[in-house]
């Protein structure tokens, strides 16, 4: 592992996770301030997402260690494609969460505080762009643990641009259901990523080669 690159990409991770986490904190606050479930849903749901890229840090701390110290023989790429394969599931777990729940929605409306929820998904957006433009690197230089970082990042920008999508349609039709089929919609192609990564990092821990991207 080229350990420049690696230690680049640490801090990138390390700036996003510091980033998303702010977020996280100030949208749990506020919806409890303002007894909002639509803030404090968003607040849990990025706590999720500041564990994975928690991880994909951890590991280039580790990668970094392990090559300052000299005393690991091992593959120390092996540990971000571990990395790589773990927040793979995290997103397919995530994913799947938001599939049962639009699901749910879809069988049993219920009201939606259309403006403020609005507001909310702008706002993660906004962040998930930042957050995209600082995980941004080329794909021949990338490896499986900010290859990670950065779909969790795309996914979580994929659900705030739907749910932008959904909320204003259903605000302006009065059709409520909108909001949950957008919803299904962004799940399966966060499946999709999540399955990919699962596929190369796997590959790779297992000297299987990479699969196809």
């Amino acid at each position: 592992m080229d350990t420049d690159k690696s230690f680049r990409f640490e801090k990138k991770t390390r700036m996003v996770v510091l980033l998303t986490a702010v977020t996280m904190a100030v949208e749990i606050f506020f919806g409890m301030r303002t007894n909002s479930m639509a803030l404090l849903a968003d607040g849990i749901h990025m706590a999720s997402h500041v564990m994975a890229l928690g991880l994909s840090w951890i590991a280039y701390i580790l990668v970094r260690k392990v090559a300052t110290q000299g005393k690991f023989k091992g593959d120390s790429n092996k540990i971000l494609s571990l990395s790589g394969y773990s927040s793979g599931l995290m997103l397919l777990i995530f994913a799947f969460v938001i599939l049962v729940e639009a699901v749910q929605r879809i069988i049993d409306p219920s009201e939606i505080r259309f403006k403020e929820a609005i507001l909310v998904a702008i706002t993660g957006l906004i962040v998930n762009i930042v957050s995209a433009f600082i995980l941004h690197h080329e794909h021949e230089h990338s490896d499986h643990n900010i290859r990670a970082a950065y779909l969790h990042v795309l996914a979580d920008a994929l659900t705030s641009i739907t749910a932008i999508i959904g909320l204003t349609a259903a605000l302006i039709w009065d059709i409520i259901w909108l909001d949950a089929l957008v919803g299904i919609l962004g799940s399966f192609v966060i499946i999709k990523w999540s399955i990919s990564l699962m596929k190369d990092s796997g590959s790779a821990l297992l000297d299987m080669g990479s699969g196809k991207e």
